[in-house]
């Protein structure tokens, strides 16, 4: 690599804290050994192997992927026990069977009897076995079965009966992003672990093994209280955390890891902005933060050392055009930047955020960049 410093990076750029990241994945792989569960890494956030190896067991994995081609970049380098957390569809299959010809251990999820008879009129066209995972909705946030849900042990015995190996049971407290305290953090962690077990339980009552009983989230998988009878925790967000997560009282602001670079091209002073070259198709048009108590804009304003500038956000965005402004509309409070100078925005989501952007410029200590490392993106 070229030597690269911040003055030098062109504008919009992705920047990356490898001292936050790396503390952030300790805090989690520290919590999981606390639980006693297995940790299967979410790596849709990162979309990374340089990133991902940080997270694994090893170099085969596991990890959880919401995407066949989030399977395939991984597997390219070796990953083999990989989870695609998404009900899968029928016009997946032949992608599904080219993955387990390259040897991919990979586990499917489903949630209802039509998809179930899709995947055994496939499975009667190969030659290699398939695992899947029920998923059961413990929240009400997306799909899944209810945990008692009479068709949860129909389904179940219909795929054993078929030779398709039934692992278990998987859910996703997606309600967690919702909570507005860690208490209810606490209650939905409980309420997802309970969702899992109990249809666990009901799958080995009718005779299946069901060895694995899956949950995860960031903020549930940092405030359960406890986790009996769950074998595998999920989690993503946490590698990086974001303005969401920190609204949440996940994290703290100066724990997140990424962050988006951008240059002052103007000033609007009448009106109290200044503007950016990084707009919402540099942060994504995100706007998570704005159901909970404090609302950060577009993202939050910091200087180029990372450290947030009282009271600025990215009130406004435009495609190419960010406008910071101070969160009380006062425009008498300006940040004093001068065209040509550098912030830092740190975002609502990162997950979409980084998606805009195609590499993580790496920062040490000392905000000087010493990797690029590669991310993908799509579908």
């Amino acid at each position: 690599m070229s030597e690269r410093y911040l003055a030098t990076l062109e504008t919009p750029a992705l920047l990356l804290d490898d001292t936050r990241m790396q503390n952030n994945i300790d805090r989690m792989r520290s919590r999981m050994k606390e639980l006693g569960v297995s940790f299967r890494p979410h790596v849709k956030t990162n979309k990374s192997i340089d990133v991902s190896r940080r997270l694994m067991d090893t170099s085969e994995g596991p990890i959880t992927v919401s995407t066949l081609r989030e399977a395939d970049y991984f597997a390219g380098y070796g990953v083999k026990d990989i989870l695609y957390a998404v009900c899968i569809a029928p016009n997946k299959l032949a992608h599904v069977t080219r993955l387990l010809q390259k040897g991919v251990q990979l586990s499917l999820i489903l949630d209802s009897m039509q998809a179930a008879q899709r995947l055994v009129e496939f499975a009667r066209g190969i030659d290699r076995p398939l695992d899947v995972l029920i998923e059961i909705d413990s929240d009400g946030h997306r799909s899944g079965l209810a945990p008692d849900a009479p068709e949860l042990t129909e389904i179940a015995c219909f795929l054993n009966a078929s030779g398709i190996n039934v692992k278990g049971v998987l859910t996703h407290a997606g309600g967690s992003y919702d909570c507005r305290s860690v208490e209810a953090i606490r209650a939905i962690a409980e309420q997802e672990r309970l969702a899992a077990v109990t249809a666990a339980t009901r799958l080995r009552a009718a005779g299946l093994a069901c060895p694995v009983v899956s949950v995860g989230s960031t903020p549930t998988a940092l405030y359960a209280e406890h986790l009996e009878g769950v074998t595998e925790v999920r989690a993503g967000v946490f590698v990086f955390f974001d303005l969401v997560m920190a609204g949440l009282n996940v994290c703290r602001v100066e724990d997140i890891a990424i962050s988006v670079l951008g240059t002052v091209i103007g000033h609007q002073t009448a009106k109290g902005w200044t503007i950016i070259d990084a707009g919402w198709m540099a942060m994504s048009r995100d706007r998570g933060t704005d159901g909970q108590a404090v609302d950060q804009g577009y993202g939050v304003v910091c200087d180029i050392e990372g450290r947030p500038l009282e009271g600025f956000i990215l009130k406004g965005a435009n495609q190419e055009h960010g406008i910071i402004a101070h969160r009380s509309d006062d425009p008498s409070i300006s940040p004093n930047l001068a065209v040509g100078d550098q912030v830092r925005i740190l975002p609502n989501h990162a997950c979409s955020t980084a998606a805009q952007y195609e590499e993580y410029n790496v920062l040490n200590d000392s905000n000087e960049v010493v990797a690029v490392w590669p991310r993908f993106n799509g579908w």
